[in-house]
């Protein structure tokens, strides 16, 4: 995980606006350098790095002897970059695996330099020589970016809002147009002579020279194991549910099989007799990892709502739920471990269909039409909360469930073998790993939990502590004018409330990053807890 910062075309002093991009520190906590670029005076590029991958020559702004005229700074891993070396005779110099997006910018250009990519990313290039300024993000937005721009040639991008405040003089950071910059798409832009920037293209990419769809078998083992790429110490987060345990399964085979010198360390959080607790618990003795619990109690939970907001930029309330007990869990991990790479669950449920709702999908395509939306839409709630959560601590996570080949293989599968079955959801992925080598049986049919929920204790659920805490926040006027104040997305419940107060206070008017509150479909449930649906209380 890293953070990338720039600026264009600003009519203010770079020096002093630079300041911003300490906002983002805490995704790149090992090494921090700045660069002003010669002949461009009011053009800065920023950068905080965690050094996952050559920690010599891997610092950013990444220039290269050969083309000095091309600046990079990006944030993901690219898994495929020594096969794109190879294929494109690249002669890279470094081990960087995000070196190559120099060199097939160069040769091919921007849009088919990123069709190339298997990996996830958000990148930033400065091309001097053309006056040219490119801005990529992978598939599924698994890498965060966003940008401001302004209709006088003033462009900024940062990997988190926050580090966009207080740039624009022109106008008040609740006037700024601080946008999330779309999935899967590139954007060109023309500098003039003084170095502001104009849209000149934007597009959407296709990976050229791989077909649209997988029709091979793609197994989660390639998904894994190329997202073992790191000279940090890697480990995994442990729900007990099927996909993470899945993932660290795999994850504790490959390991042996390359023979680290350490073993996997595994990490679970939850109150107090919680069902994941309980499920990691036995999965890791299952899999002989070094385990590791982290019990949080609701008071606990309750004190870091605001810096998860803060952090998550936010005020959904699933995610807002989901991503207390990540945090906690986060902070643990960078605190009490040597572990900086961990591995999770997160896609597998809008991939595989697992959410509880989709058992009252009223057909298989309504079902498959669903798992796309919910992909389409994913960089705003669960992918979002994974990198939040984990950069909050100086983490990267990496999710083997969105692997571009995996998901493009699993999706062309006939959509009536992808719906739930026999009351169990996820049926078709359950099943190809049902002779007990990688997972307890128990485990691998284990029924969904969200991750809010599977925290929570049996005695009482973690959405249930909220609410109570929220009560004692609010009355019944100050929601009811709730409904003037807030008419995009307005707070029905005093924990909605909650939220979204505490996240106008640090991002205000910038309610429009989320177009809606993530629920359950095909439900009357006015709240999006699983623990709500009929059919989990069968």
């Amino acid at each position: 995980m890293c953070g990338i910062w720039a600026v264009f075309g600003s009519d203010e002093d770079v020096s002093v606006q630079c300041h911003a991009v300490h906002t983002i520190g805490h995704r790149g906590p090992d090494a921090f350098r700045i660069e002003n670029i010669n002949h461009f005076r009011n053009c800065c590029l920023g950068f905080h790095r965690l050094a996952i991958v050559d920690d010599i020559r891997g610092m950013q702004p990444m220039r290269l002897y050969t083309r000095p005229q091309i600046w990079l700074i990006y944030n993901g891993e690219i898994y495929n970059h020594r096969m794109l070396d190879k294929t494109y005779d690249l002669s890279v110099s470094t081990d960087c695996d995000g070196e190559p997006l120099i060199h097939l910018y160069d040769k091919l250009g921007p849009e088919a330099m990123a069709a190339q990519l298997d990996g996830v990313f958000a990148f930033c290039i400065l091309d001097t020589a053309n006056r040219k300024v490119v801005l990529g993000r992978d598939t599924f937005g698994v890498r965060p970016l966003f940008k401001l721009h302004t209709d006088n040639g003033f462009l900024a991008v940062c990997s988190e809002a926050k580090g966009l405040f207080g740039l624009s003089h022109s106008m008040s950071d609740d006037q700024a147009n601080i946008e999330v910059f779309p999935p899967g798409h590139v954007e060109v832009y023309d500098l003039d002579l003084h170095g502001r920037a104009f849209l000149k293209s934007r597009t959407r990419f296709n990976r050229s020279g791989q077909p649209p769809v997988y029709k091979t078998f793609v197994s989660p083992d390639s998904a894994v194991r190329k997202r073992l790429m790191s000279e940090r110490r890697v480990g995994c987060m442990l729900s007990g549910g099927l996909d993470s345990s899945l993932v660290a399964a795999l994850l504790v085979k490959m390991s042996k099989e390359m023979g680290e010198a350490y073993p996997i360390q595994s990490f679970a959080v939850g109150m107090e007799g919680s069902p994941d607790l309980i499920a990691a618990k036995k999965v890791a003795k299952y899999l002989g990892t070094e385990h590791h619990e982290v019990i949080f109690t609701p008071e606990e939970g309750l004190e870091v709502i605001p810096d998860v907001i803060n952090h998550l930029e936010s005020y959904d309330i699933t995610s807002v739920r989901a991503s207390v007990g990540m945090y906690l869990l986060s902070r643990y991990i960078k605190q009490k471990t040597n572990t900086t790479v961990v591995l999770s669950g997160e896609g597998s449920d809008e991939v595989a269909q697992g959410y509880i709702y989709f058992h009252k999908a009223p057909s298989a395509e309504e079902a498959h039409k669903e798992s796309l939306r919910l992909l389409e839409d994913l960089y705003m709630f669960d992918v979002l909360r994974g990198d939040r959560m984990t950069a909050a601590w100086g983490l990267e996570i990496r999710v083997p469930f969105l692997d571009h080949q995996f998901t493009s293989y699993y999706l062309s599968l006939p959509p009536e073998t992808r719906r739930p079955k026999d009351g169990v959801e996820k049926h078709l992925l359950r099943s190809a790993f049902v002779d007990g080598q990688l997972l307890p049986h128990d485990i691998v049919w284990r029924p969904k939990e969200a991750f809010s929920d599977g925290v929570s204790s049996v005695r009482r659920s973690w959405f249930q502590v909220i609410q109570d805490f929220c009560e004692e926040q609010f009355n019944d006027n100050d929601l009811q004018e709730a409904q003037n104040l807030y008419p995009h997305n307005t707070p029905r419940t005093k924990e909605a409330l909650y939220y979204r107060k505490t996240f106008e206070s640090k991002f205000p008017n910038k309610a429009a990053w989320i177009p809606y509150f993530w629920m359950p479909r095909w439900s009357t449930s006015s709240d999006p807890s699983a623990r709500t649906l009929k059919h989990y209380k069968q």
